[in-house]
C-alpha cells in the first residue's frame, strides 16, 4: 500500500490555507465547487498527510526554526502560503513585511532541498508594474510598484529552478477577511459603495486556488504558474455584482478612479494585472469564470453567518 503524501502547508490559517486542509482531507469547502477537480482526479481516503501550521506555529522569518520544522516534519511537499499581506501598512513596515516574505520563502526553499522535499511558493500578480496593455504570462519580466510586490519577487527569487511558484491574485474567499465581505455586508444593510473601474486584474476564489493546488501537489512539476478564476474584471465590476447577487439596483456601486480615493492608499497598485493562466488550463484545466466564484462566495458566506453563535 502506497504512504500517504506527507504535506506541510504554512499560512494554514489563512483563507487559503483553512480551504486547503480541508481539500487535502477531500472535504469540499465552503465556496466550492466539488465537481471542479483540474486533474480530473478526486482527492481519495488517505491520500495526504497533513501538517498545517499557522504564524502562532512557526515564524517563516526565523531561519532555525524553519529547519528544525521542516527536518522534524520530513514532508514530501510544502504549500507555503504564510505571508505579509497589508499591501499598505507595508510601505511604513518594510523591514517584517520582507522578513516574511523574502525570508520565509528563502529559509523554506533551502529547507525543503535540504530534507528532499518538494517547495510550492504561491505569490502575487503584485509582481507586475501593469503597463503591459495585456495579460501576465509566466514568460513576463516583473517590475513591482510597492513594497509588498518587492518583497514578494525577492521572494521568488530566493526559490530554486525545480521549486514550484504559483503567482495568483485578488484572493477571495467564504473564511477570511476580503472585500466582497464587506460588500455584501454594505449591500445587505441597505448602503452603497465606491470601487474603482481603473484597477483591472483577475479574482482567485480561495477554494478555486485549494483545488488548483492539488495536481501542483501531486506532479511537482517545478516552475512559474499562474493560477486564477477566468475572466478579467475591475473592482467595480466586482461590487456591482455583490449587488446584484443580493438585489440591489445599479445605484448600490458607484464608479470612480483610484485618484478619487480618500484617503489615497499608501501603496502604488499596477493598473492592469490580470494573470493569463493558460499554461495551467492547458497541462490541467481552467478554473472557472470569476462570476460563478463570486457568487459561491456570496451564497455560503450566508450560510456561515447564519451557522456562526
Amino acid at each position: 500500500m502506497t504512504r500517504p503524501t506527507c504535506v506541510l502547508v504554512t499560512g494554514a490559517h489563512g483563507q487559503v490555507g483553512l480551504d486547503l486542509l480541508d481539500v487535502l482531507a477531500g472535504v469540499a469547502p465552503l465556496g466550492a465547487d466539488p465537481a471542479f477537480l483540474p486533474d480530473g482526479v478526486a482527492v481519495a481516503e488517505d491520500e495526504f498527510q497533513v501538517l498545517g501550521l499557522s504564524h502562532h506555529d512557526l515564524d517563516v522569518s526565523n531561519e532555525d526554526m524553519v529547519h528544525r520544522a521542516v527536518s522534524t516534519s520530513k514532508p514530501d511537499v510544502i504549500v507555503h502560503l504564510a505571508a505579509y499581506t497589508a499591501v499598505d501598512k507595508a510601505e511604513t513596515d518594510r523591514d517584517t513585511c520582507f522578513a516574511v516574505n523574502e525570508l520565509g520563502a528563502k529559509y523554506l526553499s533551502q529547507a525543503a532541498r535540504a530534507n528532499g522535499a518538494h517547495f510550492i511558493a504561491v505569490s502575487t500578480d503584485y509582481v507586475f508594474d501593469g503597463d503591459k496593455g495585456a495579460s501576465y504570462n509566466e514568460e513576463d519580466e516583473v517590475n513591482p510598484l510597492s513594497v509588498y510586490g518587492a518583497s514578494k519577487m525577492a521572494g521568488e527569487l530566493w526559490c530554486a529552478p525545480d521549486d514550484t511558484i504559483v503567482r495568483t491574485s485578488w484572493v477571495m474567499g467564504v473564511r477570511g477577511k476580503n472585500v466582497v465581505h464587506v460588500i455584501a455586508e454594505r449591500a445587505k444593510n441597505n448602503q452603497v459603495v465606491k470601487f474603482v473601474t481603473d484597477q483591472t486584474g483577475t479574482v482567485t476564489g480561495s477554494s478555486d486556488l485549494a483545488q488548483a493546488l492539488v495536481p501542483l501537489i501531486r506532479r511537482r512539476p517545478g516552475g512559474i504558474w499562474h493560477v486564477a478564476n477566468a475572466g478579467t474584471t475591475t473592482w467595480f465590476d466586482v461590487a456591482h455584482y455583490v449587488g446584484e447577487l443580493l438585489g440591489r439596483d445599479d445605484a448600490f456601486a458607484t464608479p470612480i478612479l483610484t485618484k478619487e480615493l480618500d484617503p489615497q492608499p499608501l501603496a502604488h497598485r499596477p493598473t492592469r494585472s490580470d494573470l493569463d493562466t493558460t499554461k495551467y488550463a492547458t497541462a490541467f484545466a481552467a478554473l472557472p469564470d470569476w462570476r460563478e466564484v463570486v457568487a459561491r462566495l456570496v451564497r455560503d458566506r450566508e450560510r456561515l453567518v447564519k451557522e456562526t453563535p
